[in-house]
């Protein structure tokens, strides 16, 4: 009876141990080494504090429901919050510079290096962002943009997210019209200055009207005037180390007499570079020389279809015209910086914000919701080369990247050589001497920035 009783007390025993190892027993790991466990879908991240963007209309980053779709996603993922504000080019620069004064500036502002690193970066509103950046980003990051991010003192005052090339557009259907369409490369997108100047001299002949205007009411995309008159005759805009203006040399001023000698070229000043692009839309201007992937993809903001005005013809952008039929194309690019508002835990949330946004396997998003190109070919380890392989026309227009010339915008003196650029082109159509004009305005803009 005792071995019976025994007998049955070690069987309880070795029934109990194996429920107390069933219950303890840890779920099996997946292939990656992970537990096959779920966070409970009401749980959220815990809070990390809030961040303020400010951003100009820069593609998608303009709008609040696309901005919102990927701050959210940000959010999800590091549990900082995002509270944005849209700024307009109109008064953006004055409400930042009131927040300046203000002691209110956001914690994060989304712009170009004119803005970021001439101008609060050179006054020293912003974070030198170097520590952010590794040798491995430097070599995936665009040189042009590396550079033009990066104050003459060293420091990085923008982290550089896309980058575009401006260029200018010609109405194909007109150029076949008139017989011009032998003048264009349009597997490159490129022609020289004499096709210019032949196909120019078509289609007037052919319309017996202006083709295309140098326009100079304002400012209001004055890159794509420098663009033309640079480009005729290989001329340069700045010097190289951005620290004088050199928009005076002989071959910008020989750009200037042959593009007032062409009947089928006008100096307007009635028009900025927005009217130009309306005109060239109604199909009254055959060539528009403000023009870049975004009026590529939506002519004139009109939702009409991209790539066609709105008598249906078809626009096709085209780099400015070269001498040796390769452009130096300036160039657009956009990133983040940080305001020093004395907050280390507000800087360093928006460092994070600048790493999730612009070097992670999230930079695809951030770059589609920009609708432009990336401003570099990696980000830890994801390939952005290829990111808008289905997207045809901006497939197409990537033909231009490699074209990218100096980005002299952030040249000191940089607003106010604007108002003498344009205030130049309108004496210059009012028939005075080119060569006087040219050398009084480059050296107005310089004194400027000497002072």
């Amino acid at each position: 009876m005792k071995k019976l009783l025994a007998l049955l007390l070690a069987m309880v025993m070795v029934l109990g141990l194996a429920a107390c190892g069933k219950k303890d027993e840890t779920p099996p790991a997946d292939d990656k080494g992970q537990t096959d466990t779920q966070t409970p879908a009401t749980q959220e991240p815990a809070a990390a504090g809030e961040i303020t963007l400010w951003t100009y209309p820069i593609g998608d980053w303009g709008k609040e429901d696309k901005v919102k779709a990927i701050t959210d996603a940000f959010t999800a993922d590091t549990g900082i919050t995002v509270k944005v504000e849209y700024l307009a080019y109109a008064d953006g620069d004055d409400k930042v510079n009131s927040a300046i004064t203000a002691k209110s500036a956001p914690d994060l502002i989304m712009e170009g290096p004119e803005r970021l690193v001439t101008n609060w970066g050179d006054k020293g509103y912003l974070v030198d962002l170097s520590d952010m950046l590794d040798d491995t980003d430097k070599s995936e990051i665009n040189a042009a943009a590396m550079t033009a991010c990066t104050h003459p003192n060293g420091a990085v005052y923008e982290y550089p997210l896309v980058v575009t090339a401006h260029c200018m557009a010609i109405n194909l259907d007109a150029f076949k019209e008139a017989g011009a369409d032998v003048y264009l490369d349009l597997e490159n997108h490129t022609w020289t200055t004499n096709d210019f100047i032949n196909a120019v001299e078509a289609l007037y002949d052919h319309f017996q009207a202006p083709v295309g205007a140098v326009y100079c009411k304002g400012q209001g995309g004055d890159q794509g005037t420098r663009a033309l008159v640079n480009n005729l005759y290989n001329g340069t805009f700045a010097t190289p180390e951005h620290d004088r203006y050199t928009w005076d040399d002989s071959a910008n001023i020989q750009a200037l007499e042959q593009l007032k000698s062409m009947p089928g070229i006008t100096f307007d000043a009635s028009l900025e570079g927005g009217d130009e692009i309306k005109v060239f839309y109604q199909g009254i201007l055959k060539m528009a020389f403000c023009w870049n992937i975004a009026q590529q993809l939506n002519p004139n903001q009109a939702d009409t279809g991209a790539g066609k005005t709105a008598n249906g013809e078809e626009i096709v952008f085209m780099g400015f015209p070269a001498q040796g039929r390769t452009p130096a194309l300036q160039g657009g690019i956009w990133g983040f910086g940080i305001f020093d508002n004395g907050d280390q835990a507000k800087i360093d949330n928006a460092k994070t914000f600048i790493k999730w946004m612009c070097d992670s396997e999230h930079t695809v998003d951030a770059v589609k919701t920009a609708n432009y190109f990336a401003a570099r070919s990696a980000a830890e380890g994801t390939d952005l080369t290829g990111i808008w392989a289905d997207n045809e026309i901006m497939n197409e227009y990537q033909v231009l990247m490699p074209y990218l010339g100096d980005y002299y915008q952030v040249t000191k003196g940089w607003a106010g050589a604007r108002t003498e650029w344009w205030t130049m082109l309108q004496k210059v159509g009012e028939g005075a001497d080119i060569a006087e004009t040219v050398a009084t305005y480059a050296k107005n803009a310089n004194d400027a920035a000497a002072g």
